[in-house]
């Protein structure tokens, strides 16, 4: 089921509320807990139903683990500075409870989702013809495996407790987050689950998760899904596009990733505020970003919290000198470059990131104006730090986007090309939006001649919409931060009914995918 969908936003989510609500007000929270997991698990099993063993598995499995462990001593808890250190050697049984919630979540995701990539190298480099077996990938794999994998982890080290089996599967199922994350922890979910004050009905708290909500669907619906009409295009026609049009198209898809993550982030915190339960911010405007390092302190936060909590720390962190400092920050890129996707392009793309912000952390080039913790040799002013940013990250997206090596160095070699095919005129003409209809008739019966500029002058408007919405506030901060006065509600009541009459084109959101 997708949030920008009818059965969504008119059958389940009103079901879903009142179900919540009323069971916790007649003072059933057990009950109302299994009901949240229960329209979760409808919400996650309306994709596929198969889908659903593999979710309550995974759930049932780490769940027992869980339980195992309360069998065993717990260790001495890591002090708050060094979360991965301990004062004595994790006793046996625990390494034994890691190694087995490590080998079980890891297992899981590498079946799913990397096997036939494994296959094929192997085949590859040594010529053997094993099966591929084709599998489908299930949704959410990637985050609610994170998801349990840090709670077993932080069990085994005895950081947290074992918790109330409905409390764990609410923790894992809740619906806002279960497709696309935020990926949440335990210690900022549950909790929240257990404060009764939490399961009464907040006007303030629904009124604003409403208004994020419909921020975040435009985000979706009028932005991500109008950029996607040209990148989608220009993708399809990698071969073929010139300098001009290769820019266009790779802007297209830097916008389209943009609202369309963000935009799914910010509906997700919504839901969760019309249930009173506060999700983490995932994006905190990273195309403002002066540095590559910068931008991945705002970019999908939650995924950065996890590889620094769990791999980077563990590995070493920045405690055994600068050179292993500088490969554990390469090496957990690589990985989160892995975790996207199973594909030789995602591994490119996550190395580039992770030679950038090695780069980055040489502290050779600052940014005049801003609070270093190491001295740089030069600096560089903001604006020029931004566009060095906002390219080289645009360039990486040759490797995130194509669907082959092949054809991610094509589109380096198209930025070379200096020719001008006209092949911009194509991209831009897939603007042939329902927005635009009465103008382009117009123009059809007043001047025929001027028709095919139209769709270059939308797009370049888009574009500039774009650039300024990047630069204003975001939308979590006009949810949580703005007064909710009259003419913004009849804003955002405009942005619904626009939105509505837009869903008959429905879209997946891009990181279902990964």
């Amino acid at each position: 089921m997708l949030f920008n969908s009818y059965i969504f936003i008119f059958i389940f989510l009103p079901i879903a509320l009142i179900g919540w609500y009323s069971l916790n007000r007649l003072g059933k929270y057990k009950t109302a807990s299994l009901f949240l997991a229960g329209m979760s698990l409808w919400f996650y099993g309306y994709f596929n139903v198969r889908y659903l063993a593999i979710i309550l598995c995974s759930i049932c499995l780490n769940y027992a683990l869980s339980f195992l462990l309360t069998k065993i001593p717990h260790p001495e808890p890591a002090p708050a500075a060094d979360p991965v250190a301990h004062k004595t050697p994790l006793p046996f049984p625990n390494r034994i409870g890691l190694l087995a919630g490590l080998f079980l979540n890891l297992g899981i995701l590498f079946y799913f989702k990397y096997y036939d990539f494994f296959i094929e190298n192997i085949n590859l480099a040594f010529h053997t013809d094993f099966t591929l077996k084709h599998i489908l990938l299930p949704l959410g794999i990637s985050f609610f495996t994170f998801q349990q994998m840090s709670f077993i982890i932080d069990r085994a080290l005895g950081r947290c407790e074992h918790y109330d089996f409905i409390n764990y599967l609410t923790f894992v199922t809740f619906f806002p987050q279960l497709i696309a994350g935020p990926i949440v922890l335990y210690k900022e979910m549950i909790p929240q689950f257990e404060d009764l004050s939490r399961r009464r009905f907040d006007s303030a708290s629904f009124a604003r998760g409403i208004y994020l909500f419909i921020l975040g669907l435009s985000k979706k619906v009028l932005l991500a899904d109008t950029f996607a009409l040209m990148a989608n295009y220009g993708f399809a026609q990698t071969f073929s596009l010139d300098a001009v049009s290769t820019v266009f198209v790779i802007l297209s898809y830097t916008f389209e990733l943009y609202f369309d993550f963000s935009g799914y982030s910010d509906m997700a915190i919504g839901l969760g505020r019309m249930f009173h339960i506060e999700l983490p911010l995932n994006f905190d405007s990273p195309y403002r970003s002066c540095s590559i390092k910068e931008f991945w302190q705002r970019w999908h936060i939650t995924l950065s919290r996890f590889f620094i909590t769990y791999v980077y720390i563990p590995l070493g962190g920045s405690r055994r000198g600068k050179a292993r400092m500088l490969l554990n920050t390469f090496l957990v890129f690589l990985l989160s470059g892995l975790w996207h996707g199973a594909a030789w392009t995602y591994v490119a793309w996550g190395a580039m990131q992770g030679l950038l912000v090695v780069w980055d952390n040489l502290g050779i080039v600052g940014i005049r104006g801003r609070e270093e913790k190491r001295p740089s040799r030069f600096h560089i002013p903001a604006w020029l730090g931004w566009i060095f940013t906002f390219t080289l990250f645009n360039l990486s997206l040759f490797f995130f986007r194509s669907e082959s090596m092949l054809a991610a160095i094509q589109l380096f070699k198209n930025l070379s090309a200096v020719r001008f095919s006209g092949k911009l005129f194509e991209v831009a003409a897939q603007l042939d939006i329902s927005e635009v209809y009465v103008i382009r008739q117009v123009l059809d019966m007043a001047v025929p001649s001027m028709a095919g500029y139209l769709y270059l002058i939308v797009m370049l408007v888009l574009f500039v919409l774009a650039f300024f919405l990047v630069f204003r506030k975001n939308a979590y901060e006009r949810a949580t931060y703005n007064e909710l006065t009259s003419k913004r509600c009849w804003g955002i009541c405009i942005l619904f009914v626009w939105c509505i009459i837009s869903l008959s084109q429905v879209s997946t959101f891009l990181y279902f995918n990964f």
